[in-house]
């Protein structure tokens, strides 16, 4: 496994980058290559003080359309736009929306009564997507369909479509597009941020432990509910060639904020996050962005606080 902070130069670093995305990919399997014609659609609307509230729907690959809220300020153009990763609730996006869920989660809605033009979609098995007959982040029917990929490629391929979703909106400016998520959501803007090179900012609250730190390496194969990685089952945690902090190394130099609790029931090692951030500052150093990675420890559990938001605030303010 590679040792980030042994990488002296960029062109060592280019080198490396391209072997830890290529086993990232191995291990998130078959992954659609093309991305489909999105074909946006305004499903309605609805004017709030301040901003336009819109439910749109686009094509995820051929066949399915993945619906989300839009959220467009009213006035500018050119704002900076951010994708809301919605948390592991059956409500899906309608929590980022505020409709739903932990108004303390309402991320969209938050972030374009600021100015943001924002997008929550949808995950598999989540909102309007939960196959019938299943309960919410049951991934068995996903598997039925797609026995050669995984849930995790899977998110990470539709909130691509999700980005290009919004770069459709005239309204936003394409230099200035983040993403933003707690849990589940900061895992999924996580990986986005690894492989969408759109995306210039990041938050993700609560979103990993280390696989080599993890007392619950099962949480990512789970045989009944949610099964991120299959293949990671198969192969065993010792067969890996990488690491969260190898993910995190994947967005440098954009900049990074990550978010963690001293008492997450669900992460329990927030030593682990703070090594991983710790792995990934001297390659930020390196590519001339020493400030742009940072961390945020706080005592509120697996939640976000209102503590933790306002230094997301300040963060996605600062750097888009």
């Amino acid at each position: 496994m590679v040792r980030l902070e042994k990488v002296k130069t960029t062109p060592e670093w280019q080198q490396v980058r391209a072997e830890i995305e290529s086993a990232v990919l191995d291990l998130m399997e078959e992954i659609p290559k093309e991305r489909p014609e999105l074909q946006v659609k305004t499903i309605d609307e609805m004017q709030f003080s301040g901003y336009v509230r819109r439910r749109i729907n686009y094509f995820v690959d051929l066949w399915e359309r993945a619906t989300a809220w839009e959220f467009v300020p009213d006035g500018r153009d050119e704002l900076p736009a951010l994708l809301c990763c919605h948390s592991m609730t059956a409500q899906g996006k309608d929590e980022p929306a505020g409709i739903e869920g932990e108004p303390i989660m309402a991320l969209a809605q938050r972030y374009a009564e600021k100015g943001y033009v924002t997008l929550a979609p949808d995950c598999i098995t989540a909102g309007g997507r939960v196959s019938t007959g299943l309960e919410p982040f049951d991934t068995k029917s996903f598997y039925k369909e797609n026995p050669r990929g995984s849930a995790m490629g899977k998110m990470l391929a539709d909130h691509i479509c999700a980005i290009d979703a919004l770069c459709d909106c005239k309204r936003v400016d394409p230099a200035r597009i983040g993403v933003v998520g707690h849990g589940f959501g900061a895992t999924n803007a996580l990986m986005a941020a690894a492989f969408d090179e759109r995306i210039q900012a990041c938050v993700a609250s609560c979103g990993f432990t280390r696989f080599a730190d993890d007392k619950d390496i099962g949480r990512w194969t789970r045989d009944r509910g949610f099964n991120y990685l299959p293949k990671l089952k198969r192969i065993g945690r010792k067969r890996l060639s990488f690491d969260w902090d190898h993910i995190l190394a994947l967005s440098a130099p954009s900049p990074m904020l990550i978010i963690t609790a001293l008492n997450d029931t669900e992460f329990s090692n927030t030593r682990s996050c703070e090594k991983a951030v710790a792995a990934v500052t001297g390659l930020y150093r390196l590519l001339g962005a020493p400030d742009a990675i940072q961390s945020f420890v706080h005592d509120g559990g697996h939640q976000l606080t209102p503590e933790a938001l306002e230094v997301a605030d300040d963060w996605l303010d600062r750097w888009l």
